[in-house]
């Protein structure tokens, strides 16, 4: 039996399992304070909603929703049409964790594209080009792409703006899935212009825009950047169970994570631990990797024998089992102690 030293504090199983930032829970506890119209009718929604027009331009116009799935559902609803497809990758979450949530609810197919890094290139969307006006197929209407992307890995900017500006010459729209929208915005440079480069500026239609993994308890954003897509958004987002009644608890806890660029120094720091544990495991007599990490996840190639033995040690999550690959994530509350005593544990794992 393996003999491991005391696990870290902090798994390493996903962002999703970290706790809410200190800032946003005391954000929850001051808009408890007292009574607040509901459904969205309050001063915290009104600025932060403004606070979005700041990040996206004045054009923008910012939704707020429960939960991940519900932010694609409702983002998918107001843009597809009848007898439209989506086409994603095939690691997309919607077309993989989200329990055929997009197509129940929306009635539209999702065409999954085949990539070996979860990225779409434009040759691929050219490929689907023929299907438009043939009256046997679903017409490809909606382009959705996710950065970063399930497999830790960025589009760039310039990517992006290819992808636009494809979709768009074949009549499509664009949605980016940003459930991990701060560590691209990290990745990418860290500033108001990074966030834009690869969204406004790329020619984005919607963002999902996450918020959840990025330090709060619960909640996302749905943010129309073609404005003309949120004419019918409210009912949609009614329809589609996304509307939070005492929606204040949401919009506070986003103005707690937006004010001052908590949102991406948080996820700064989330990535920059990605890069420790990288670094101080690669190389490592067994272990080996595709490549560096390039936001808050790395995946490990690890012998087949010590991964449910680590597992029992600090949980993470399996990825390609047929490659004994796993997925080991870190998040806004990972510590570099956090890092040291797992990478001390996989070490002795692997030598002993």
């Amino acid at each position: 039996m393996l003999q491991l030293p005391p696990p870290p504090a902090c798994a390493f199983a996903s962002d999703n399992a970290a706790g809410a930032h200190p800032l946003v829970l005391d954000a929850l506890v001051r808009a408890n304070a007292g009574h607040a119209l509901a459904y969205g009718d309050d001063a915290w929604t009104a600025r932060v909603t403004d606070r979005f027009r700041d990040l996206f331009g004045s054009q923008a116009h910012a939704m707020l929703v429960w939960n991940g799935t519900g932010a694609n559902v409702m983002a998918l609803a107001c843009m597809v049409r009848p007898a439209d497809s989506v086409v994603c990758s095939q690691w997309a979450h919607i077309a993989v964790d989200e329990t055929g949530a997009p197509e129940r609810i929306l009635g539209a197919k999702l065409q999954t594209l085949p990539t070996t890094d979860g990225k779409i290139v434009p040759a691929q969307l050219e490929s689907l080009r023929y299907l438009i006006g043939d009256q046997h197929h679903a017409q490809p209407g909606v382009l959705s792409i996710t950065q970063s992307t399930e497999l830790g890995t960025l589009y760039t900017a310039a990517e992006i703006t290819a992808l636009c500006e494809t979709a768009h010459s074949m009549g499509m729209l664009v949605h980016l899935d940003g459930a991990r929208i701060a560590n691209a915005t990290a990745a990418l440079g860290g500033t108001l212009e990074a966030l834009r480069s690869f969204t406004v500026d790329a020619g984005v239609d919607v963002v999902s825009f996450g918020g959840t993994k990025a330090g709060l308890a619960y909640g996302e954003a749905v943010v129309f950047l073609n404005p003309a897509l949120a004419a019918r958004a409210a009912f949609i987002r009614k329809q589609v169970t996304q509307l939070p009644s005492k929606m204040r608890f949401i919009a506070a806890q986003f103005e707690a994570l937006l004010a001052d660029d908590l949102w991406i120094r948080l996820a700064e720091h989330a990535n920059g631990l990605a890069t420790r544990l990288h670094t101080a495991t690669d190389g490592l007599p067994g272990l080996a990797y595709d490549a560096p990490p390039q936001v808050n996840s790395v995946f490990p190639i690890l012998p087949a024998h010590l991964i449910a033995p680590l597992q029992d040690w600090c949980f993470f999550w399996d990825w390609d089992t047929s490659r004994h690959q796993v997925r080991w994530m870190t998040a806004w509350d990972t510590t570099a102690d956090d890092v040291d005593r797992f990478v001390a544990g996989v070490a002795t794992a692997l030598r002993d």
